[in-house]
């Protein structure tokens, strides 16, 4: 990767980290469990049972090579999440439980290094919505800041009583949240060219946002809740106005929220890792430029390098809205302003 010189000053809201090794989860998550086969200091491949899962390198669990990057890329700080594939969400919730202990605490010594520049989101056994709660804030009280969640729990949507009560302790306790797809579904079509993650992970954020609106979270949780929706919230900003038209045209329906789809814009943000300009006008004329931050999915291929270069790029951006976006949004997202 080429070096970037850039005024160190945006915070990136979307990147991963994986531990440099872990315990042997198979007692607790089956002979499928993860664990990683590292290869050399800097290389290492992310198991799943017998299968290669994903190539990592030392960026997921080096703070200095983190840094590195960040620098060229003119990044002052990073929130610092799970890699979704650890959430273990189709285990017990005792078992989830443990995992999510061990790779929060795991998470804690990679951000060790630079703890005003790196700043760790844990996970939670999101199936059982009390030991979410405790392991939050265990993690709270640690060192975390925040909190990423998958955007569903096998078939249950994020307007399930479990995930609304978990959602409600973190508007009480004003917790970001950050939601990430996962578990995409799966068939012979989506297994060519990536096309689970070129197609199917869009329409699951896609779907976790409808989700929420026409299950009515945002109706029923208190506007503290911080809550923010990966890789620009999917494709939901181009279809808003279709999903309007459903909530009219079929009350019967889709008439579920107290109000249509578009008066629910500003209860969340979304990231800025659409990789075009013409995408990132849509989410700013859609949402506002006070709902998008800067994310880039780092460290992970079809991630955004260098991070921010679509925002720092877009000449329809004022000054003041490239701030905003940069790094004053953050800034309140992650209880940072003031």
């Amino acid at each position: 990767m080429p070096e970037h010189s850039h005024e160190t000053d945006t915070i990136d809201i979307h990147t991963h980290y994986v531990p440099h090794g872990w315990p042997d989860l198979r007692a607790d998550a089956g002979p499928q469990a993860p664990w990683l086969r590292v290869e050399s200091e800097a290389d290492a491949m992310i198991m799943l049972g017998s299968r290669e899962f994903r190539r990592i390198g030392a960026e997921c669990w080096d703070a200095s090579a983190r840094l590195k990057d960040m620098d060229a890329d003119g990044i002052a700080m990073q929130v610092v999440s799970p890699t979704p594939a650890f959430f273990h969400y189709g285990r017990s919730g005792a078992e989830a439980a443990r995992i999510a202990r061990i790779f929060n605490d795991l998470a804690l010594d990679i951000v060790a290094p630079a703890p005003d520049r790196l700043v760790p989101f844990c996970q939670v056994p999101l199936q059982d919505p009390d030991a979410a709660c405790r392991e939050l804030e265990r993690c709270l009280a640690n060192g975390h800041r925040g909190v990423e969640i998958g955007n569903h729990v096998g078939d249950h949507d994020l307007d399930s009583a479990g995930v609304v009560t978990f959602l409600q302790h973190c508007a009480l306790l004003q917790v970001p949240v950050f939601v990430h797809p996962w578990d995409m579904d799966d068939s012979p079509r989506l297994r060519r060219w990536m096309a689970q993650w070129l197609t199917a992970m869009p329409a699951e954020t896609h779907l976790s946002l409808l989700a929420m609106i026409l299950g009515g979270v945002f109706d029923r949780v208190d506007d503290r809740l911080k809550i923010c929706f990966a890789h620009g919230g999917g494709s939901f900003a181009f279809w808003l106005g279709r999903m309007d038209n459903a909530w009219r045209g079929r009350p019967d329906v889709v008439g579920t929220s107290e109000h249509p789809p578009s008066h629910y814009i500003g209860r969340f943000h979304v990231d800025s890792v659409v990789f075009d300009p013409r995408a990132l006008r849509l989410l700013v004329d859609t949402y506002g430029a006070g709902q998008v931050m800067v994310g880039s999915d780092y460290p992970y291929p079809l991630g955004e390098r260098p991070a921010g270069r679509v925002v720092r790029e877009s000449d329809f951006l004022s000054p003041e809205e490239k701030a905003s976006i940069r790094r004053g949004n953050a800034e309140r997202f992650l209880g940072l302003a003031g």
